[in-house]
């Protein structure tokens, strides 16, 4: 099925998406990648505040590469989600309500997706250039000197991504493998 939603995310978005669905992303998000998830971690161990909110946010594991004179970014492709799998918990524990990325999670990921009626997203790797057209501006908002892995507020139009891990728990991943094992 295909979608339109606005981020922030209202929880009721949120529980409307299932597994497979084609999602279109019009609004504010933010990208992290490790670095940045690290240093935010280590801010909660201190009690710090977050440099952003979570509550109903989406963060895109992405680092661009430079902007093309006349465009907010340059190529804006997914990193492989499953390094962020040990700050992703907390994160969601914390008010996050989704996070895009390409390939698998953690059980531990799965479970407080699932707990927090949060949704997990994937973005077509290999398509980065194709991805940052969606991209209408971007701004660091901290963690300037990580250079590409800085948390960025990306506004985003109609940005491509199927659900894979929905509030449910439902996960494309595993059910595609065993629907495609039935058609053999």
């Amino acid at each position: 099925m295909e979608k339109h939603i606005n981020a922030p995310l209202t929880d009721e978005d949120a529980k409307s998406l299932h597994s497979g669905d084609y999602v279109y992303i019009t609004g504010t998000i933010y990208t992290a990648r490790d670095a940045a998830h690290l240093r935010m971690y280590e801010a909660l161990d201190r009690n710090e505040p977050l440099p952003m909110e979570l509550a109903h946010n989406i963060i895109y594991y992405m680092g661009p590469s430079p902007a093309r004179e006349g465009r907010p970014i340059g190529s804006a492709g997914p990193t492989t989600a499953s390094r962020m799998d040990k700050y992703a918990p907390r994160l969601l524990d914390l008010g996050l309500k989704g996070m895009i990325g390409k390939g698998k999670r953690s059980d531990a990921v799965k479970e407080a997706i699932v707990r927090n009626e949060a949704v997990y997203f994937a973005a077509v790797g290999g398509a980065g250039a194709l991805l940052s057209k969606s991209i209408t501006s971007s701004e660091v908002v901290a963690y300037d000197d990580l250079g590409t892995e800085a948390i960025r507020r990306l506004e985003v139009e109609n940005f491509p991504v199927i659900v894979v891990i929905d509030a449910q728990g439902n996960n494309l991943y595993e059910t595609a493998v065993r629907e495609f094992g039935e058609q053999l």
